[in-house]
């Protein structure tokens, strides 16, 4: 590590800034243009007030029972409802702009004028709050392109020259400083740090990386400077992933946004027929405007999306990606969760649980003949044994001769004895039967390996794959939630049944082929189960397709990755219950402001129908409901990040 580098800055011309740059410098001009229009809204609110005002102390009225100043601040502030009406005619759709336009020049007809102006601020007023929430929403998912540094530090040639982000290459060595932005997915190379990466897998504590530790792109260096290999750019990192989740949220419509958009239409016919009805049973002008009034979808039509949109950035920040509003409904509705073993429920490396001695023999004896015998084979039980004895402090001895037979074990000679490490169908064939350890069943779904030396059993050892410490507590949570939880692995039954045990899960099958994972993917979807299917390897791919949901481990396979419909960054499953809970959360959001919605809609006509709400009265109730339910929505939002350096 270079402790005093000579850095040279490379300029990054317009054309050369990143993509994510380019898109967070276009996000800000709309804001720019989103508070323009903003300001013209409230100086339009401002007008209608003055002139309510006006109307109100009944200031220059050159004719009998007619209000210039009523009939042009109505036209000209309400301009964009009827705008907006005028569109919803030519494209035949029924929407509340509609409904609105309707009541407004009908109250203008009967001389209602200080009420019209009085609706209209209402409206706009409205429509300006509702704007800002639904823009908070879209500033705090867009605060995550904030996130990485347009400028990165690069070791080339032996010097250290900054370099504009998206000239990084794989393979090149990036130096990320105490308190910057790390650009890109690599490994830690040099240095020690803690890195805090909250926003990108949720963890609230910074995590210590030290040199062999992967890091990720948007994540901060908090302490000790980091020398970091480049394996992922841009849109390949998890952040690159993260982001491509987001930007395909909004445009993505889930089926129950369809069903709400359907919905608001419904509502709109049934105020428009109400106030009919109303009109033909008391042919009361002012119920009748009122029930056209009172009647309101905008929360459902403006707070569906807003909950998709908030749901998907929050499970962002937690560290799930989910590709599309449709797979954030299915996730609300699973009620099967399967689970892979190896590599999503444990940590895929087979690690020593127990050793058996045998006549005698001690815990080193045992270790140190295993080790020669495992020492030069590439097994990756024999990595464990190895690993082992180093930890034991046991020097690793080489072996005379070397022979391993496939399904049995490895036979070496050392120093003129003779070493057997492996099955009990290896130790048979030598006779080496005397002595075995007793009760060799508790080894569960361990594997057991037997070691002998100079014709004598020494013991045995027992080596299991070893559980993620979270793969339990999450198990637990989702059966808790009322989840069938079923593992499925393509490892022997025994040590299925084993894990299955120690985890808690209502079945665990065994011996699967991956086309056979699928079928019990398609078998339980046959039955009427909504199914989410969890792996991280190619031979998941198949079941994770056939899912209703398929959810890959972020540390898994490329074609893992590519077959989910969700991705846990990382491998930890608590991401995985987090994520559940917010797909219902969003969802029993969602159905709060269907019901929200009937509720206030039929009370309001029904009074408005018998003469208990003016005009004004429910103008304030159309528009306090519908803001609720936007509020109502906008708890899923993820907290704005702190923007980037």
């Amino acid at each position: 590590m270079n402790s005093s580098p000579l850095i040279e800055k490379s300029a990054a011309r317009p054309s050369e800034i990143p993509p994510a740059l380019q898109e967070s410098q276009l996000g800000a001009e709309q804001e720019v243009q989103g508070h323009g229009a903003e300001w013209t809204e409230l100086v339009r609110i401002a007008l209608v007030a003055i002139a309510a005002a006006a109307v109100g102390l009944r200031l220059w009225e050159p004719f009998p029972h007619l209000s210039v100043i009523g009939i042009a601040a109505t036209l000209i502030g309400g301009y964009p409802i009827f705008k907006q009406a005028l569109e919803n005619i030519v494209e035949r759709k029924m929407t509340m702009e509609l409904s609105m336009t309707i009541a407004l020049l009908s109250a203008l007809a009967i001389g209602e004028f200080f009420t019209a102006l009085v609706i209209t601020g209402f409206v706009l007023a409205a429509e300006v709050l509702e704007g800002l929430t639904v823009g908070r929403g879209r500033r705090a998912i867009r605060s995550l392109l904030d996130f990485l540094p347009r400028t990165v530090a690069v070791r080339r040639n032996e010097r250290v020259i900054e370099i504009a982000s998206n000239q990084v290459q794989p393979g090149d060595t990036v130096i990320v400083k105490p308190g910057g932005r790390i650009p890109v997915d690599g490994t830690v190379l040099g240095g020690c740090s803690f890195v805090e990466q909250a926003a990108i897998t949720g963890e609230a504590m910074p995590v210590e990386k030290a040199t062999g530790d992967l890091v990720y792109a948007g994540t901060i260096n908090q302490s000790g400077a980091l020398e970091i290999g480049v394996q992922k750019l841009g849109r390949e990192t998890t952040f690159g992933r993260i982001m491509e989740a987001v930007e395909r949220a909004e445009p993505s419509r889930a089926p129950i946004q369809k069903i709400a958009d359907r919905l608001a239409g419904y509502l709109v016919y049934f105020a428009l027929g109400a106030a009919i009805l109303t009109f033909i049973l008391t042919h009361n002008i002012r119920s009748t405007i009122s029930v056209v009034i009172v009647a309101g979808a905008c929360g459902i039509a403006a707070g569906t999306p807003l909950a998709i949109l908030g749901a998907i950035g929050r499970a962002a920040h937690q560290g799930a990606i989910i590709k599309g509003g449709r797979y954030l409904e299915a996730l609300a509705a699973v009620d099967t969760v399967l689970l892979d073993k190896t590599g999503t429920l444990t940590f895929g490396t087979p690690q020593i649980r127990q050793v058996v001695s045998a006549n005698g023999f001690g815990e080193q004896q045992i270790m140190a003949a295993a080790s020669i015998a495992e020492r030069k084979s590439e097994h990756p039980l024999a990595k464990a044994v190895v690993a082992r004895a180093m930890e034991l402090a046991i020097p690793l001895a080489e072996p005379d001769e070397f022979s391993y037979t496939p399904g049995r074990g490895v036979r070496v000679s050392y120093k003129g004895e003779e070493i057997l490490v492996g099955s009990l169908a290896l130790f048979v064939e030598h006779g080496l039967t005397r002595g075995l350890p007793k009760d060799s069943d508790a080894a569960g779904g361990a594997s057991e390996v037997y070691v002998a030396r100079a014709g004598e059993v020494l013991g045995s050892i027992r080596i299991a794959d070893v559980l993620r410490p979270e793969a339990k507590h999450a198990v637990v949570a989702m059966r808790q939630m009322g989840l069938k939880t079923v593992l499925l692995s393509g490892d022997r039954q025994a040590a299925t049944s084993s894990v299955g045990r120690d985890l808690g899960v209502d079945e665990a099958v065994g011996g699967l082929l991956p086309e056979q994972k699928a079928e019990w993917v398609s078998g339980l979807r046959s039955k009427g189960r909504s199914v989410a299917m969890v792996g991280d390897g190619i031979n998941d791919a198949p079941a994770l397709v056939e899912a209703n949901v398929g959810i890959a481990m972020g540390a898994g396979t490329d074609v893992a990755r590519e077959s989910a419909d969700v991705i846990l960054i990382g491998s930890d499953l608590s991401k995985l219950v987090e994520t559940l809970r917010v797909a219902r959360r969003c969802r029993g959001i969602i159905l709060q402001n269907f019901v929200g919605t009937l509720v206030v809609d039929s009370v309001g006509v029904g009074m408005a129908a018998f003469g208990f709400l003016h005009p004004l009265l429910a103008a304030f109730i159309h528009v306090t409901s519908e803001l609720g339910f936007i509020l109502n929505s906008t708890r899923l939002l993820p907290r704005s990040c702190e923007a980037g350096p």
